[in-house]
């Protein structure tokens, strides 16, 4: 049972689309086909500012827009500066590009054996089988490919993907990404996870996802059915403030969850979207209510065009600085950066280990007070090694 002041604030309805019937709204062929997808749509609900409007007339050119009519119900129309507009509306910002900035920030090209595959890791591959998903959000490390709104012409061939991953005996984990792999249809993705189970090295898969939290109506039961059937299926859903935290998407999480798919969540952090502790800490408690553990907080990744959503990576540090010790260790994520150019994930943490000694760990903790931690318990000191003594001189 959800404390009644959690509940009381989470959203739930239909919002700006009330007339519509029910049975449609939880349809999610309906969200998919009623998307907001241009500068008009956005303009019937939402009182726009001048970088909104440079952002929406840009976005064909880089990514397009394109919001579920679920999603957009959790913006406040009242708030030019909403945390839920602030990552699905486009702005100006998007049209500027720095210098560090790369359409391929983490080097995921020069990690491409073959289309569709991405193996960085010694033991696992990303597997693309989508550029598709239900809502685009306007940071999105992989904008060159998806939507093709870039012309990247990516055509997902799943047997290409699945004989290199058959070749591969070392291949022990497999992502499912792209875009949204949700957004395949269930003949689809049972077909694909029916092949991968069938390979014999294949231990560990796992579906990356936003579907639940842009559309929730898409986690069926008989999606629940095919999760089931060849799981364990893992899934990261990625939620980034507490208000994206609805009775829908609750209840998705439920039904995934007693599908026996073990949920985690991945964050990206977003300046004026969860850059400040209590909004962390808020939605950090929402997951865990929902089943969900708080996995991966990112930094945003240098994507062209995303400075104006980047904070500073030493803001990530103090804000896992300020969970440990004020909240179970489950709740905390691991703040990471994905190596600009490739290289994969870094940790960053706070530094709690003051000085290693020979002797001694000094520590210190959340509270900045100093500890020490010995490191030869029980263990003898070790004596002296003995010098002869010079021979005498005979005379």
């Amino acid at each position: 049972m959800f404390p009644k002041d959690a509940l009381d604030n989470w959203f739930s309805g239909q919002g700006h689309w009330a007339h519509v019937d029910p049975s449609d709204w939880n349809d999610w062929k309906w969200q998919l086909k009623h998307r907001l997808t241009s500068l008009e749509d956005l303009e019937q609900y939402l009182e726009l500012d001048p970088e909104e409007r440079a952002g929406c007339m840009f976005a064909n050119k880089k990514l397009a827009l394109a919001i579920t009519p679920y999603f957009f119900n959790l913006i406040n129309p009242d708030d030019p500066h909403d945390p839920i507009r602030r990552q699905v509306v486009p702005r100006a910002g998007e049209t500027q590009t720095a210098p560090e900035e790369r359409l391929d920030p983490v080097g995921e090209e020069n990690s491409k054996p073959v289309d569709g595959i991405i193996h960085r890791y010694p033991d696992r591959v990303l597997f693309l089988v989508t550029d598709r998903c239900a809502a685009y959000c306007r940071y999105c490390t992989r904008s060159r490919l998806v939507s093709n709104a870039q012309d990247y012409n990516f055509h997902p061939e799943f047997e290409t993907g699945l004989q290199y991953i058959r070749e591969h005996p070392e291949i022990r984990d497999v992502l499912l990404s792209g875009g949204d792999p949700l957004l395949l249809s269930d003949n689809k993705l049972n077909h694909l996870l029916r092949e991968l189970r069938a390979i014999p090295h294949v231990e560990f898969i796992r579906i990356g996802s936003r579907i639940p939290v842009f559309l929730p109506q898409r986690i069926t039961p008989e999606l629940c059915e095919i999760l089931k059937e060849h799981g364990p299926i893992w899934m990261s859903i990625h939620v980034n403030h507490p208000s994206e935290c609805t009775l829908a998407l609750r209840e998705a999480c439920d039904r995934l969850a007693f599908a026996g798919v073990p949920l985690g969540n991945q964050s990206v952090l977003l300046k004026g979207v969860n850059n400040d502790p209590d909004t962390l800490q808020s939605l950090i408690h929402r997951l865990l209510m929902m089943r969900v553990r708080p996995y991966y907080l990112y930094q945003c990744d240098l994507i062209t065009g995303s400075a104006h959503l980047r904070t500073d990576p030493r803001e990530g540090i103090d804000l896992i600085r300020s969970l440990r010790g004020h909240t179970t260790g489950y709740a905390i994520p691991q703040f990471v950066i994905d190596a600009p150019g490739g290289g994969g994930k870094i940790p960053l943490t706070p530094d709690y280990v003051e000085k290693i000694t020979d002797d001694e760990l000094i520590l210190r903790n959340f509270q900045g007070d100093t500890y020490r931690y010995p490191l030869k318990v029980g263990v003898p000191a070790p004596e002296h090694p003995k010098v002869p003594l010079p021979r005498p001189i005979l005379t």
